[in-house]
């Protein structure tokens, strides 16, 4: 999920529509290999400016985890 600039968003929405399924508004979803996760995390990284965007991976596999790019806007220790 991302919170980006207006003046980002079509990019970086149009760069996730490609390895992932849009689920609504800022939010996507896929299961990805380890390569292509990391070939998401470069395209997003490139795309955003870490100083003014948030973009918030969930990795949902045994043991939940939480990644966030750019701006913690609420950090948070607990995912339920």
């Amino acid at each position: 999920m991302y919170d980006i600039n207006v003046s980002r968003v079509n990019r970086v929405k149009k760069f996730l529509r490609q390895h992932l399924h849009w689920v609504q508004n800022s939010v996507f979803e896929g299961e990805v290999t380890l390569a292509e996760f990391e070939r998401i995390k470069a395209g997003i990284l490139d795309l955003i400016d870490e100083d003014e965007d948030s973009v918030i991976i969930y990795k949902l596999r045994s043991k939940p985890k939480r990644e966030t790019f750019g701006v913690e806007k609420n950090p948070i220790e607990d995912i339920i």
